[in-house]
């Protein structure tokens, strides 16, 4: 069978509920490998909520649905504050990126309680303001940055990066809406050390399925590299 689209493969998924500093309940999933232990785990912040953005945007509902079986990863995904997916809604109010830096220190929290190892933090598009503005605050080995529109995270915590021991793969489509490569190597120049991708015929929203392997390829190429290339057929059993 090809795996495309929908196609959800072997996994331990769990709905798990995420308390903040600030006395909110965010609601989520953690999916894992079916019969092993997780290598390395990440942590999800989905795009903008105010533009239907959520926990199982297609991206990230793929590398929940695909990558626990094919790369022995852990995936978390939850709503940030405010936001509505078939999960539920988190409590609270969309707070521009504000209040939501408690939002992701909870997803750490949680990762810290359940011993995942090696989490990154895996953001697309609204997701990478939150990962860049607060992800050098929490115990992580990197930061994956899809369609990075560079709206809220300004210079200076862009900057704020530089020597860093942790990865930055910055994954930019050709014909993004909001920040094309050029303008993301200008952008990101302060931090030599991140690793900025173009995907030549790439859009904002990785819509089809070429576009969402080479996502998922550039994700796992980051944290395990060692599981490439990415099967795109499944012989087993289904989830």
């Amino acid at each position: 069978m090809e795996i495309r689209g929908p196609v959800l493969l072997p996994a331990r998924r769990e709905e798990i509920e995420l308390t903040t500093l600030d006395g909110l309940t965010l609601v989520g999933e953690l999916a894992l490998p079916a019969d092993r232990d997780p290598v390395a785990t990440l942590v999800t912040l989905h795009p903008l909520p105010t533009a239907g953005g959520f926990m199982d945007s297609h991206i990230l509902r793929k590398a929940a649905g695909r990558l626990p079986a094919l790369a022995d990863l852990a995936v978390l995904r939850f709503n940030t504050r405010g936001t509505t997916s078939p999960r539920g809604t988190s409590d609270g109010a969309f707070d521009g990126g504000a209040s939501e830096e408690f939002d992701v220190a909870a997803a750490m929290a949680f990762v810290r309680e359940r011993g995942l190892p090696h989490p990154w933090l895996v953001g697309w598009s609204f997701g990478t303001e939150l990962a860049l503005k607060y992800g050098r605050d929490h115990d992580i080995d990197g930061v994956v940055l899809l369609s990075p529109p560079l709206h809220r995270a300004t210079d200076a915590e862009v900057a704020a990066w530089a020597g860093d021991s942790r990865r930055m793969v910055v994954v930019v489509p050709e014909f993004d809406d909001y920040l094309r490569p050029d303008a993301a190597r200008e952008r990101f120049a302060a931090v030599p050390d991140a690793a900025v991708i173009a995907v030549d015929g790439g859009k904002h929203l990785w819509v089809g399925e070429n576009q969402t392997r080479r996502v998922l390829t550039e994700i796992v190429a980051a944290v395990r590299p060692d599981a490439l290339p990415l099967a795109t057929e499944w012989d087993g059993d289904l989830a």
